[in-house]
């Protein structure tokens, strides 16, 4: 069978080639065509890469708004790109401004749509839920709490577990240890904090500063940004000023691995961060005005994918639109080696890993996936 898949981001890019790896030992004939990056290439062969996530990933109001027009043209893109290819699905995964188009686009032409890791529409913008009724096929979700929250509206979704676990699995065997870490990166004997500031150009601009104004209240402890590499590392440096964080590239599970906390913004690295047991504290800054809102559009209480699946505020979220780390300091003084709440909170995290589930999660999902097509059939 033929099948398009469709990642805007990162995270993304590697559950859609775990996915892949998975389709291709569940259906050998399986012929792919996708929108994603490297991780999705290398799965799914270089040539059948439409367009790369670094073309198409913009983050936050202003950013999609100064791009309307290339969002356009490229929407338009995949489109024609869809029709031409004729899959027998198209597999859309997350980043659902644009994923919602698609699954109408290829619904109204009469392609099959199967949603993999839902829209985030218990957050916010729950009016897509209808869209979701009416334009996906089949809803795959890798968050427990949603198996609760879709039959409400109608949708009976499918679990299989978190492909985080499989990424996450697959990389624990070679990832080096404290000490390795440090002789990789010309790092001292200082115990490691990791940063993790985001992966998008406004995050890191906005976060970041941040940070380094924490880092610079624990000069026992060597602070570690986890960069990517789509984004110039000047960016980064801009941000660190003369705070001595260190700064590493495309390494966030080897930073985390080594690290004995860590500070997160908000998203899929705060549930990456815990299931690697590393105990952490969610900080992100936004506009004043977006903080005012939050009570209003945001429909769960929590911010981070740790809290939501435990259903309880394990790891603290500070939002602010302010530089004031007062209760950041607090809270990572509080996780770290001999603090009163980091036994506690890593007890929690041993719960967190027995609610998300076993590794096999992306294997399990491709099964799903080839079966109901073949039932289709």
């Amino acid at each position: 069978m033929k099948y398009y898949l469709i990642a805007g981001e990162p995270s993304g890019d590697l559950h859609g080639s775990n996915l892949i790896h998975g389709l291709k030992g569940a259906d050998p004939e399986a012929q792919f065509r996708f929108w994603g990056g490297d991780k999705m290439a290398e799965a799914g062969g270089q040539d059948n890469l439409a367009k790369h996530y670094k073309e198409t990933s913009f983050f936050g109001i202003v950013e999609v708004v100064r791009n309307l027009r290339t969002i356009k043209r490229q929407l338009l893109e995949c489109q024609q790109d869809l029709l031409h290819f004729a899959p027998d699905v198209l597999i859309l995964i997350d980043y659902p401004g644009f994923n919602m188009k698609m699954a109408r686009f290829a619904k109204e032409h009469g392609i099959r749509v199967f949603y993999y890791i839902a829209p985030k529409v218990w957050a916010w913008r729950e009016w897509r839920v209808k869209s979701i009724q009416r334009y996906v096929d089949e809803l795959f979700i890798i968050f427990p709490f949603e198996r609760e929250y879709f039959p409400k509206h109608g949708i009976q979704p499918i679990f299989e577990g978190n492909p985080l676990v499989d990424a996450i699995e697959a990389r624990r065997p070679s990832l080096p240890s404290p000490e390795e870490f440090r002789r990789r990166h010309g790092l001292d004997q200082r115990p490691i904090v990791a940063l993790l500031a985001g992966s998008r150009r406004g995050e890191i601009k906005a976060n970041l500063p941040l940070m380094a104004d924490l880092a610079r209240r624990f000069p026992e402890r060597q602070f570690v940004v986890t960069g990517v590499s789509w984004l110039d590392r000047s960016l980064y440096e801009q941000q660190i000023g003369d705070s001595g964080i260190r700064y590493v590239c495309d390494q966030t599970y080897e930073t985390l691995a080594a690290a004995e906390a860590a500070v997160v913004t908000s998203g899929t690295a705060t549930l990456e961060t815990a299931l690697l047991n590393v105990p952490e504290v969610v900080v992100y800054r936004t506009l004043w005005f977006q903080v005012k809102l939050r009570p209003y559009v945001l429909k769960v209480p929590y911010v981070s994918l740790v809290n939501l699946n435990l259903g309880c505020e394990s790891v603290a979220e500070i939002i602010q639109s302010d530089m004031d780390i007062t209760r950041a300091e607090k809270e990572l003084r509080a996780i770290l080696p001999g603090g009163e709440k980091r036994t506690r909170m890593l007890e929690e995290f041993a719960r967190l890993r027995a609610i998300i589930g076993g590794p096999g999660a992306s294997t399990r999902f491709a099964l799903r996936m080839v079966e109901l097509l073949k039932k289709k059939r």
